[in-house]
């Protein structure tokens, strides 16, 4: 029995409290500064709960008060930064993460607490986690091919700016969605090179166009290179969503929803969309990776969280094409449960 397990038996409380604070201390480091009205309604508890726990993590020295609000000061990160692998253990992330890379034959799995469903603060995480992920795996002359989508945008806001230049090049895995621009795959691509000193091609191409005319733009000379280039990556990262919620994004017409809903569909990865068994039952006929290219890119890694996004990612990692799942507390536990294994 590890340290954590003996306190809690004696004192079993400590728990919650811990993660009562940790919560405070992580929203505080994102929302910074923040006031604690505004903290409270992120968190929806009552004001005061939060001013309680605000005033003791400021006697600690771990929060710091400014004309703007509250931030979290040089030992309050230290501290925050310190806990993670106490929240992790207190949570029993590890085996979790060996459970479901088991279940779905997976290299690796990388989960976060919380979920990013109650808890935006997780999303950030699961971005963060990605972002250091992803600069321990890049190496010069690497292709890397992203897709779209709020998570994807929030990994290329997590990155650092290098200030140095990389022999890298960051590229849409394929047309884009119409919906935000800074939500598209051009964007998160053009975000990510600068933010990781390299360079940058972008995909002019609406997705779901007709077949005819997306035959007849893939065979133009520049755009066919740049499927070349794009299919040549090392390293894939895309998101995963539930599939009536991304039928809705691309502006589906109702047949097309109507057809959804009968072929069962529940996920979505980069314009294919996929049955509870991991079988593709329908895609979008953009250009750009096609999932058939997934087996030749040496890393595929699939990120997104939530406990509303876990019947979407059992089925697209079902696939058995990807590599690595970065995700969080919530949507682990909703894929272990509908796998059979006890959480």
């Amino acid at each position: 029995m590890d340290a954590l397990s003996t306190i809690r038996k004696i004192v079993p409380e400590i728990a919650e409290l811990l993660e009562r604070r940790h919560t405070v201390l992580q929203n505080v480091y994102f929302m910074q500064p923040v006031g604690h009205r505004a903290l409270a309604a992120r968190l929806k508890w009552p004001e005061r709960m939060v001013r309680k726990e605000i005033e003791f993590l400021k006697d600690a020295g771990l929060l710091v008060s400014t004309a703007g609000g509250m931030e979290v000061g040089e030992h309050g990160e230290e501290v925050l930064f310190s806990l993670k692998e106490i929240i992790r253990n207190l949570h029993g992330l590890s085996d979790m993460e060996k459970a479901l890379a088991a279940r779905l034959g997976l290299k690796h799995v990388l989960i976060v607490p919380g979920d990013s469903d109650e808890d935006e603060a997780v999303k950030k995480e699961i971005a963060r986690a990605t972002a250091r992920f992803l600069a321990e795996t890049l190496r010069d002359g690497d292709v890397l091919a992203v897709t779209g989508g709020t998570t994807l945008a929030e990994v290329a806001r997590s990155f650092p700016s290098s200030g140095q230049e990389r022999d890298l090049t960051v590229v849409p895995a394929r047309g884009g969605l119409g919906e935000e621009v800074e939500l598209q795959a051009n964007t998160v691509a053009a975000s990510l090179a600068q933010r990781l000193g390299g360079r940058h091609r972008l995909l002019h191409v609406p997705d779901d166009l007709g077949e005819e005319a997306r035959s007849t733009i893939a065979s133009e000379p520049k755009i066919r290179e740049l499927i070349e280039l794009i299919r040549s990556a090392r390293v894939l990262l895309h998101g995963v969503g539930p599939a009536d919620d991304m039928a809705r994004r691309r502006a589906m017409p109702e047949e097309d929803m109507q057809m959804l809903k009968e072929r069962k569909a529940v996920g979505e990865a980069f314009g294919y969309y996929f049955d509870r068994e991991g079988r593709i039952v329908y895609t979008t006929s953009s250009v750009g990776m096609r999932f058939e290219d997934l087996k030749d890119v040496e890393l595929v890694v699939v990120v997104g969280g939530g406990h509303s996004k876990a019947e979407a990612a059992l089925a697209v990692l079902s696939s058995q094409l990807q590599d690595v799942y970065i995700t969080d507390e919530g949507a682990a536990k909703g894929m272990l449960r509908r796998l059979g294994v006890q959480v």
